[in-house]
């Protein structure tokens, strides 16, 4: 499960009218199923646009896959068909832990609030889904 975007060298992606880069991977950016249709756009635009083809995932952009995931992510893993993320709901508040299911697009957070990122990291690192 992924898609592929034009990137800026410089940071942001392309967004739909191919002349300008948001910060933010979103609905709003120009995305390709494949590779190949990437590269054909790719290879289109002006000599003035520079763009390189990366590719999203839920593992690298996890709010593009699960629109409801709100907040500040700070680090991500895989457990099987779960993406399991460090989230900082809003600035300032405790840390949570949220389990993204890859299969039915849900999103779970945690009960426990972590204060510190010691705390959260260790949790994280040891959390089963």
């Amino acid at each position: 499960m992924s898609v592929f975007a034009l990137q800026s060298p410089a940071d942001g992606f392309l967004d739909e009218d191919l002349d300008h880069f948001n910060k933010v991977f979103d609905d709003w950016c120009v995305h390709f199923d494949n590779y190949d249709d990437a590269s054909l756009i790719a290879d289109s635009l002006d000599e003035r646009k520079s763009v390189e083809i990366v590719e999203i995932t839920p593992l690298s952009y996890p709010k593009y896959f699960f629109p409801s995931l709100e907040g500040n992510i700070h680090a991500t893993r895989q457990l099987d068909d779960k993406i399991i993320c460090i989230v900082e709901p809003y600035m300032g508040s405790n840390y949570r832990i949220a389990v993204c299911d890859l299969k039915t697009k849900r999103v779970r957070l945690t009960q426990t609030r972590y204060k510190s990122v010691l705390s959260v990291e260790g949790a994280f690192s040891n959390f089963t889904v």
